[in-house]
């Protein structure tokens, strides 16, 4: 079935075809036969996908679609929305990483045949997979000898019970009934049903695709498959219907080719990252780092529970072990579905997703999990105060309306087992705030709270605060004298947006933690880490912020540390004269013969790349604002199966974003760094530029205004357009040393800027802590 769904906006064709958004524009003026819109609107148009790489080959803008844009351009373009297109690519990617078999016998028909028989395929894998084939009646497509005979009942949700016939689909086929909008009817979802549902809305055309549909023989699960907690809300994968399918068969078809090249998980992976790079503010994510270093808190676990999952990541950084068993619940069912799948394409251990409100309606009452990992919702008002006034897992006090983070910290703890440990990510000011000093008064009492670590600035979002990792663990017996860690890493923050040294926050937090679980205390280590006396932080505000009850770093040497600093802005401001530019000589004004950075690619003489993939390996990240201040690479980027751009010394860095006119040739020290988000990077053919020449006609005012184009709040460069004159490599190389010598008085700058700077704080500091005498 040809994909005449899919539709592209203009800037997703100038990117198919490799140009700028004007020359999308320039063919809709001067072709007539360009395609017409079939959406959008009057200043923001969509066209057909199908119509406009047909044009694109017909005038030989196009050779082929690269696999990996067009099956994006499918998702992206989906009737349904992404998010939809997601889950049902998801469900198929399942399939044939679990029976890729059953998806070549499948898939060798029609798209009708093959939207018919999948949802019983999906079926067969789903079930089990996620840990609900226990008691419930599993249709094998098999049984039927492989003819599009589907009973997938889409009445029924995972756990067997019985949705309500008008409720609707959600995104990613997620059904919602309205039973389990509180949590005493969540509850009756449980109930066993043998009801079968027609599909709402299945006539006329959509009736086509199920038309030959019987009941299959029933092949009954053994009664041990499943021995854990049944979900107690709605699973939050289900198996979509031949109806809702067919419409992503294209999509599904394009997956399972690129699945080929590549792998069924990082074929998922690119598309939900590519989702997630697409809609940046619908969605606040755990960076990878920060996961990372949260699952390794609460060490080993079988089982697992994040109550708030978002996007899986905190589940993902788990270490895997044999018979392990993830948990995973959260609002948004598309968030869930999501989540469910990711984690089911990463390890083999068996997943359990449930979507619905964890607070209001807990999926998993009867856990008793080795670990729970949470990045809850912050400052949330409406997180069911009053109806939960009354609950059981308030064991530690009734949270404030204003408290919520303190609610999920006691469902974190009623969901584990004895002796197990809870990670959260916290807000700052549920450390300190004197509506929950009650209850921080009794998590410290009675020993649930292990431990505060407050992270550097920019670590999560939100960047501009300097959140708090809480470890807990739900105590056994009561401690006889109590100490808590408390943990201050501010120092690792990175400058800008560049994000913490993550490598120095993992050993220093993890370090201090491994010492204070063998001993049960920690000795002082100023400015970082120390136990407190539980007994100490039982006063009128309980302010559990480790910045207070911290010693600051030992300034017994401060006098002498400003002295050395001193000294080497004098070195610096010495060398900076010495490299001072001798006075400028007149020169006649000559024009030379131009060419642009996107003619120099076209014809070899440099290869152009674009940052933002992380890749598999773990290297220093080369950011926009390193690029900006001149300083070493700082940045992280979340781990991709799409490889890193590395640099090489002599390559030349370019940001696209804020309007600066910079461009920075990659030395030594810098080479092997991943280049980054928002940059691009130039290699010349040294046989044809100089990179230091290249670098510096980047960087002339007016090449950068010719080159840049204008939103409401944002200026972009298009390096395509830079300029450069036609000069022999000779006469490059002359203009290149002049150009690299006004670099290196540029550093010196710099640095002595950052010194007077740390020299001016140190003093400060000094006279008013008392370590730096006035005369």
């Amino acid at each position: 079935m040809q994909d005449n769904a899919t539709e592209v906006t203009a800037a997703e064709i100038a990117r198919l075809a490799g140009v700028g958004r004007a020359a999308v524009s320039n063919w809709r003026r001067r072709h007539a036969d360009f395609p017409k819109p079939v959406g959008g609107t009057e200043t923001s148009p969509s066209f057909a996908l199908a119509e406009v790489e047909a044009w694109l080959r017909k005038q030989g803008k196009l050779a082929e679609v690269p696999l990996r844009e067009r099956v994006w351009q499918q998702l992206a373009g989906h009737p349904e929305g992404p998010v939809t297109a997601l889950v049902h690519a998801g469900c198929a990617l399942l399939l044939i990483h679990e029976r890729p078999t059953d998806w070549l016998e499948i898939s060798a028909g029609s798209d009708e045949r093959l939207a018919a028989m999948l949802p019983a395929a999906l079926e067969a894998v789903i079930a089990p997979r996620f840990g609900l084939a226990r008691g419930r009646r599993v249709h094998s497509w098999q049984a039927v000898g492989g003819a599009a005979a589907v009973n997938t009942p889409t009445g029924v949700n995972r756990s067997g019970a019985a949705h309500h016939p008008g409720a609707a689909h959600g995104p990613g086929a997620v059904n919602t009934p309205a039973a389990a909008d509180t949590p005493r009817a969540a509850n009756a979802v449980n109930t066993p049903a043998r009801v079968h549902t027609p599909p709402r809305g299945s006539t006329s055309a959509a009736s086509a695709a199920s038309a030959a549909v019987h009941t299959p023989p029933a092949v009954t699960a053994p009664a041990d498959v499943n021995t854990a907690p049944a979900v107690n809300g709605t699973p939050a994968v289900h198996t979509p219907t031949a109806p809702q399918l067919l419409p992503s068969v294209p999509l599904l078809r394009g997956a399972a080719e690129l699945a080929a090249d590549t792998g069924a998980r990082q074929t998922f992976e690119f598309l939900l990252g590519r989702h997630l790079d697409a809609n940046p503010r619908q969605y606040t994510l755990t960076p990878a780092e920060l996961a990372r270093l949260m699952a390794d808190l609460a060490g080993p676990a079988r089982t697992v529970l994040d109550p708030a999952c978002g996007t899986g990541a905190l589940l993902r950084a788990v270490e895997t072990r044999p018979g392990q068993e993830l948990y995973a619940q959260d609002s948004a069912p598309d968030l869930a579905a999501l989540t469910a799948l990711r984690l089911a394409l990463h390890a083999r251990a068996t997943v359990r997703g449930a979507a619905g409100d964890t607070l209001r309606g807990d999926a998993y009452p009867e856990l008793h999990a080795d670990a729970v990992l949470c990045h809850p919702p912050f400052n949330e008002r409406n997180w069911g105060h009053d109806e939960l006034a009354y609950d059981p897992r308030w064991e530690y006090g009734f949270p404030a309306r204003t408290e919520s983070e303190l609610a999920w910290v006691q469902h974190a703890l009623a969901r584990l087992r004895d002796g197990g440990t809870a990670v959260l990510l916290m807000p700052p000011a549920a450390a300190s705030r004197r509506s929950g000093r009650r209850i921080r008064a009794d998590l410290l009492r009675r020993g649930a709270l292990r431990a505060v670590v407050a992270l550097p600035v920019g670590a999560a979002p939100p960047y501009n605060i300097p959140l708090h990792v809480w470890v807990l663990r739900r105590p056994e017996k009561a401690p006889a004298q109590p100490e808590v860690l408390l943990a201050d890493t501010g120092q690792f923050a990175g400058e800008g947006r560049g994000g913490p040294d993550w490598q120095a926050v993992r050993d220093a937090v993890l370090d201090a933690w491994r010492a204070f679980e063998r001993a049960g205390r920690l000795d002082e280590r100023p400015g970082l880490a120390r136990s407190v006396p539980v007994i100490e932080l039982l006063d009128d505000d309980v302010d559990l912020a480790p910045a207070r009850h911290l010693p600051p770093p030992a300034a017994a040497d401060g006098a002498e540390q400003l002295t050395a600093v001193r000294e080497r802005l004098g070195e610096t401001l010495r060398l900076t004269n010495a490299l001072t530019p001798p006075p400028a000589d007149s020169a006649r004004s000559v024009r030379w013969p131009l060419t642009t950075i996107g003619e120099l690619a076209r014809g070899g003489a440099l290869v152009m790349r674009t940052g933002g993939n992380g890749g598999h390996a773990r290297v220093p990240v080369l950011t926009d604002h390193d690029v900006l201040a001149g300083t070493v690479p700082s940045g992280t980027l979340p781990e991709s199966d799409e490889e890193a751009v590395l640099t090489e010394p002599g390559d030349v860095v370019v940001p696209v974003l804020g309007g600066g006119s910079v461009a920075r040739v990659i030395d030594e020290a810098t080479g092997g760094a991943a280049l980054g988000r928002n940059l691009v990077l130039l290699r010349p053919d040294p046989t044809a530029l100089d990179p230091w020449f290249l670098a510096g006609f980047l960087r002339g005012t007016a090449n950068n205004r010719q080159a840049s184009s204008y939103a409401s709040t944002a200026t972009r460069l298009d390096v395509r357009r830079l300029q450069l004159p036609r000069l022999p490599l000779d006469e490059q190389r002359r203009y290149g040393a002049r150009f690299r010598a006004l670099d290196e008085f540029e550093r010196a700058l710099r640095h002595a800027g950052r010194l007077g700077d740390q020299l001016v704080r140190g003093m400060y500091d000094g006279l008013t802590d008392g370590t730096v005498a006035p005369e």
